[in-house]
């Protein structure tokens, strides 16, 4: 099967130095680039984090300071990645939760203004949850009759969620070949920011996803407790969610 595309699909794969979209950082980026017509060009590269790769992380990619020492940082390639994904769907597994909420983070830090909210996502993994319950190696065996011997390195996690949805559109006839559908399908919530801090509620208003005021409206809050802003603002959010909550305090600011 082909995927039916109206803009070409970046499935990506991050390692990192941990999983807190906060404060770790990549240590490793693969992604593959599939084309309206259905070409194909992949991409790995390695990054320096610029701080320690811990343990236990290093033992789950096998990534360790001595390997990424020489490096790029991320900051040195952020602009040739955004290159590469303008005008780009992306797709990934666990990819909404995780690896676009950090992918983000990291542009932030660089530097580099790129709308990513102008972009479709499907989450291989929440259709593969939503579908069978099961791990991404399952999900490689159990869709495509293969064992993913190279697990948690980033090429190979990359080619196999690519297989793994062509598989899923294979088996599911209840999925479209659609890429706003498998959008929409793959997301739990509408977030306003990738960490999903803020969300949109059935009215499309932000509404807070969190907290003391959860499902409350993100305006009225911030004009009922203008110290909440503060206290968004100082502590540890990602930098991608205080953004956008800056940018509705200045929208409500000028109204």
């Amino acid at each position: 099967m082909k995927l039916n595309l109206k803009n070409p699909m970046v499935f990506f794969d991050l390692e990192t130095t941990g999983t807190n979209i906060n404060s770790d950082r990549i240590v490793e980026i693969s992604y593959l680039k599939v084309h309206t017509n259905g070409n194909e060009e992949s991409k790995t590269m390695r990054i320096n984090p610029e701080m320690h790769i811990p343990e236990e992380s290093s033992a789950v990619h096998g990534i360790y300071d001595a390997d990424v020492a020489d490096c790029p940082t991320f900051k040195e390639v952020a602009r040739t990645i955004a290159r590469d994904i303008e005008g780009c769907d992306l797709a990934g597994f666990n990819s909404n939760r995780f690896d676009i909420p950090l992918l983000a983070e990291e542009f932030i830090r660089a530097g580099v203004d790129i709308d990513m909210t102008k972009r479709k996502f499907v989450d291989v993994q929440v259709i593969f949850h939503k579908m069978e319950q099961r791990t991404l190696s399952a999900a490689y065996k159990f869709y495509c009759g293969k064992d993913l011997t190279d697990a948690h390195t980033a090429a190979a996690d990359t080619y196999a969620t690519y297989e793994v949805l062509m598989a899923q559109l294979d088996r599911y006839p209840e999925l479209k070949n659609d890429v706003a559908f498998l959008s929409e399908y793959s997301s739990f919530t509408k977030n306003v920011d990738f960490a999903g801090r803020m969300i949109y509620d059935d009215k499309g208003r932000e509404v807070f996803n969190f907290g003391k005021y959860k499902g409350q409206v993100v305006a009225e809050v911030l004009q009922r407790d203008p110290g909440y802003y503060g206290w968004i603002m100082n502590n540890d959010f990602t930098l991608h969610t205080k953004a956008m909550l800056t940018k509705i305090r200045l929208r409500e600011a000028t109204k």
